[in-house]
């Protein structure tokens, strides 16, 4: 894992992606003991006024909620492992994190549509650690003004970051693909603001 993080400037925002952030072993161990013990749940988002099934498992680990298209993320501990891994991610992106999200995605027909990470919980500006585990899939970013787009081939063990105001003029995606049959589990580390200062920005 290197020490100096390479970031790269984008138009609007920073990103950073390394490679082999966690080792061979780490990286295995830690997929398997969340794919057989995680608390993984299929929820129901609002969608264009009605309810749908999102294409992927989830469950959330953290001090405080998250709510997202009409969706609530309860709060629940996190475990020891996944602590560890936030650490991690906090000396790479030099910022606190207090949850994350995970996600499984089953196989190739599991995805994720454009969006932005962008609830007021989050902040003006976040900073998202994504972590990477099992088969490797494409993550794209589009500019919603340029409609420049950036596709990144995410390995395992390998660590995304999005960071500055890249949630403000980005969306971004993860697009099916017929060609995968494996799962991918990647656990999404986030600062949530606490209430008082959730009034005070509103």
């Amino acid at each position: 894992m290197t020490n100096q993080p390479d970031w790269h400037k984008i138009d609007n925002g920073q990103l950073l992606l390394i490679d082999e952030f966690l080792a061979q072993k780490p990286a295995d161990d830690l997929y398997e003991h969340l794919l057989q013990h995680a608390p993984w749940r299929q929820e129901s988002i609002m969608m264009f006024g009605r309810s749908v099934l999102q294409p992927r498992l989830q469950c959330w680990y953290g001090d405080l909620s998250y709510q997202y298209s009409g969706l609530l993320l309860a709060p629940s501990p996190m475990p020891e492992a996944i602590k560890q891994l936030k650490q991690q991610c906090e000396q790479i992106c030099q910022t606190p994190f207090n949850s994350v999200l995970l996600n499984l995605y089953r196989d190739g027909q599991d995805s994720m549509g454009w969006h932005q990470d962008n609830e007021k919980e989050l902040g003006p500006s976040p900073t998202i650690a994504s972590v990477s585990l099992g088969a490797k899939r494409k993550f794209s970013l589009k500019h919603k003004k340029s409609g420049d787009k950036i596709d990144q081939q995410l390995c395992h063990g390998s660590l995304l970051v999005m960071a500055g105001d890249i949630q403000h003029h980005w969306r971004h995606a993860l697009p099916k693909s017929r060609r995968i049959s494996q799962p991918r589990i990647n656990l999404t580390f986030r600062y949530i603001l606490p209430n008082e200062l959730l009034s005070k920005d509103t």
